[in-house]
């Protein structure tokens, strides 16, 4: 009896940790939650809204299967991509919106993995970017750029393992805005 006891409790206790261990992966999912930024499309004179999840990631990796080497880039890039997320709102004048209005998603930005690796501010124009990476190890598993303008707001939610160097294949591609990122580099072998 004592030792089907243990046994049971031994069991009950690798089932907490892995339930604890989900709910941990779970809040450190690189997807955000944007519907709540809905509410601004009654502002909005212009709305773009792009939700590409994994099912619909590989149906469209298909469009990219001819033999063209741009092609074959592309779905070399999207085919581990969990999903590419669009939440963005062309107002007609300024201050249609309050900074609450999109607190939620830079809340989650803030707490769950998140590192903030690029910040541009522009006191003149009112025009703030700023780029988050969520990694595991030493994968990158998330990218979310933020785009604040006085008559603008854009975010941008890819989730799943990302190449940056060939993340600029996609400017212009499934809502993703031109990034302007630096070309990277070239390694020297010293």
């Amino acid at each position: 009896m004592k030792t089907l006891f243990r046994a049971s409790f031994d069991l009950m206790l690798v089932v907490a940790l892995l339930i604890a261990a989900g709910i941990t992966a779970s809040a450190q999912s690189a997807k955000l939650q944007l519907d709540q930024l809905d509410a601004l499309a009654n502002r909005a004179s212009e709305t773009v809204d792009v939700k590409l999840d994994e099912r619909l990631m590989q149906t469209t990796a298909k469009f990219f299967a001819g033999k063209d080497p741009d092609d074959a880039e592309i779905r070399d890039l999207i085919k581990n991509v969990k999903g590419i997320y669009v939440k963005s709102f062309t107002f007609e004048k300024e201050n249609q919106y309050a900074p609450a209005d999109i607190e939620s998603v830079l809340s989650q930005l803030r707490s769950g993995g998140w590192n903030k690796i690029i910040g541009v501010t522009s006191k003149k124009d009112g025009d703030n970017v700023d780029v988050y990476l969520m990694t595991v190890g030493d994968q990158i598993s998330g990218l979310t750029v933020v785009s604040i303008e006085p008559k603008e707001v854009t975010i941008v939610n890819i989730v799943g393992p990302i190449d940056l160097e060939k993340l600029s294949q996609l400017e212009g591609s499934f809502g993703v805005p031109y990034l302007n990122l630096p070309p990277s580099k070239p390694k020297s072998d010293k």
